[in-house]
C-alpha cells in the first residue's frame, strides 16, 4: 500500500478541531536484526528463546510446535497469532520505522503519540530474573537510540519489571535517569507460584503490588512520584480465568486487557496505594473504560452495605434465635419434622474469633467522597478508537457524584486491530458524529485527559514536543 493524495480522513477531523490529538497508546515493532543486538550485548543470543520463559497470561507461547492431541492434553492456551497488519505494508513500515511515523503522525490526525513496544510487552513478564533483566534494559537501550531524534512527535514508554521493588526502582532509575525516557510501562501483575501447592503450571496466583502483595510496592510507588513517571500498565490477561481456550484465539482475546486492568486497579485502589500516594497517576491501556465506571460505582455500594461502622449487623450473633424459633413454628411446619428442636439459624461461613473483618480497612475512607478522591484523579483508561463504550466515561448522570471518569485517546497503530492508520482519529471521532459524545468530551478525551495524565506526575512531560504550547495553555487556564 502507498501513501493516498490528499488529506486522509483523519486530517480533515484533524483540521476541524481546535485543540492538539496526543495518542497515550500507540505501538512500534522491534525491527528484531537490530533488537537482536541489544539483546546479545546483555548476554541473550536467541531473541526467540524468551518466549519460552513468560508467565501463563500470554496463552501457551509453544503452542505451535505442538500437535492437537499435545494441546488438548495440556490444555494448552490459544495463544496470539498474525498480530500484526501485514497487508498494509507502508503501515508496517511506518510502526517499525521512528522516522516514518515521525513523518506520517499528522496523517493520522495526531500531534503527539507515546509509543509502547510490542513483542517487548512480553519482556517484564520472563520467569528467569536474569533474562527478564536483560530483556527489559536491552529494549529500553533500543527505544531510547532509534526515537532520539523525533522527540517532538514521538516518545517510547521504557518497560519495566516488577517482581520486587527493588527491581522495578533498579530499572526505574536507569530508564528514567540514565536514558531519559519519560514514560514508562508495567506489568499489570507478577506470576507467583504457590509454594506450598503440588503440582502443575496452574498452581500459581497473581501479584497485583497493592492488596495482598508479597512484597511492599510503597517505595515503587515513591520513587515513581520523585522521579516524574505515570505508570501504565499494559498487560493482556489471556491463559487466565477464563481464557483458556485451546483453540480460539479470538474467545481467549475478548475481554483479557480490561479483566487484566481491572484486577490492577482494584488491587491498587482498595489495597490503599492511591490513598497513600494522590499524586501517583496510573494508565490503564487497551481494556476500554465501561468497566471502570462499573468499578467505581461497585465498590462505593459495597462499601456503603459493609464499611466497618455498619457491617456488624450482619453478625449472626445479632439473630434474635428466640424470635427465629417462634417464627419456624408459626410458619414453617412443613420443615419442623426435618429441624427437630434445633429450631435456631445457624450461619456455617464466618470469620475465626479475632479475624479482621473491615474489608476496606487499607483505603481509609471515613466517608464516600474519600473514596471517590482516591479512584477518579488515580487512574486513567485506554480506549481505542473503535470502542463505542468510550462515552460511558463521560455519563456524570450516571457515574457517581456526577463524575466524569479518565478516558484517553489509544489509536493502537501497529496492531491487527488497526488496518489503517490514517483512519483512526476518525473513526474515534464517530463517537461525536453520532451524538454520544460533545466536541468538549471529545477534547477531552483526545487531548485534556492524556495531557493531565502526565503532566500531574511531570509538569515538563511535553517540554520540547509539538503540543508543549497547548498543554501549557491548558494547564493555565485550569489553575
Amino acid at each position: 500500500m502507498t501513501q493516498a493524495a490528499g488529506p486522509t480522513p483523519s486530517e480533515i477531523v484533524r483540521g476541524r478541531l481546535a485543540h492538539p490529538v496526543i495518542d497515550a497508546d500507540g505501538h512500534f515493532l522491534e525491527l528484531m536484526p537490530v533488537l537482536a543486538r541489544y539483546l546479545a550485548s546483555e548476554g541473550i543470543d536467541d531473541p526467540v528463546e524468551t518466549f519460552g520463559h513468560l508467565s501463563s497470561g500470554f496463552g501457551s507461547t509453544q503452542f505451535e510446535r505442538l500437535s492437537p492431541a499435545q494441546r488438548e492434553r495440556q490444555r494448552a492456551v490459544r495463544c496470539p497469532w498474525w498480530s500484526f497488519p501485514a497487508e498494509n505494508t507502508l503501515d508496517i513500515a511506518t510502526a517499525t520505522l521512528p522516522a516514518l511515523m515521525h513523518e506520517r503522525l499528522p496523517r493520522f490526525g495526531i500531534d503527539f503519540a507515546v509509543l509502547y513496544p510490542s513483542a517487548g510487552l512480553t519482556y517484564p513478564h520472563l520467569q528467569d530474573e536474569r533474562l527478564r533483566g536483560a530483556a527489559c534494559r536491552a529494549l529500553n537501550r533500543y527505544s531510547a537510540e532509534i526515537f532520539a531524534d523525533h522527540a517532538d512527535r514521538l516518545t517510547p514508554a521504557a518497560v519495566i519489571p516488577m517482581h520486587t521493588p527493588s527491581e522495578a526502582i533498579e530499572h526505574l532509575e536507569h530508564a528514567v535517569e540514565g536514558l531519559g525516557l519519560r514514560a514508562v510501562m508495567i506489568p499489570s501483575f507478577v506470576e507467583r507460584p504457590i509454594a506450598d501447592v503440588a503440582g502443575g503450571p496452574h498452581n500459581v496466583w497473581w501479584d497485583l503490588y497493592g492488596l495482598d502483595s508479597a512484597h511492599d510496592y510503597d517505595p515503587f510507588w515513591a520513587r515513581c512520584v520523585e522521579l516524574g513517571v505515570a505508570p501504565a500498565a499494559h498487560s493482556g490477561a489471556m491463559g487466565i480465568g477464563f481464557r483458556r481456550s485451546i483453540t480460539n484465539y479470538m474467545f481467549n482475546h475478548t475481554g483479557h486487557f480490561a479483566a487484566a486492568g481491572e484486577a490492577l486497579a482494584k488491587a491498587l485502589f482498595m489495597g490503599g496505594v492511591t490513598r497513600r500516594f494522590p499524586r501517583l497517576r496510573i494508565a490503564l491501556l487497551e481494556g476500554g473504560v465501561h468497566w471502570a465506571v462499573g468499578l467505581f460505582a461497585d465498590v462505593l455500594a459495597r462499601w456503603g452495605k459493609r464499611n466497618i461502622e455498619v457491617v456488624g449487623q450482619y453478625d449472626p450473633r445479632r439473630i434474635d434465635q428466640a424470635l427465629f424459633a417462634r417464627l419456624v413454628e408459626r410458619h414453617g411446619a412443613k420443615m419442623l419434622a426435618a429441624i427437630g428442636q434445633d429450631r435456631g439459624f445457624a450461619m456455617p461461613l464466618a470469620p475465626q474469633a479475632g479475624e479482621a473483618i473491615d474489608d476496606f480497612a487499607a483505603m481509609g475512607a471515613r466517608c464516600p467522597e474519600d473514596l471517590r478522591d482516591a479512584f477518579v484523579p488515580s487512574f486513567y483508561f485506554g480506549c481505542e478508537a473503535d470502542d463505542p463504550m468510550t462515552p460511558t466515561a463521560f455519563r456524570r448522570d450516571l457515574i457517581p457524584f456526577g463524575e466524569q471518569i479518565n478516558a484517553v485517546f489509544s489509536s493502537d497503530v501497529g496492531h491487527w486491530d488497526v488496518p489503517d492508520m490514517t483512519d483512526v482519529l476518525h473513526e474515534a471521532h464517530e463517537n461525536v458524529d453520532n451524538g454520544w459524545l460533545d466536541p468538549a468530551q471529545f477534547r477531552d478525551f483526545t487531548f485534556a485527559n492524556v495531557a493531565r495524565l502526565y503532566t500531574d506526575a511531570n509538569p515538563r512531560f511535553f517540554e520540547g514536543t509539538r503540543v508543549e504550547s497547548a498543554v501549557a495553555e491548558l494547564l493555565a487556564g485550569e489553575r
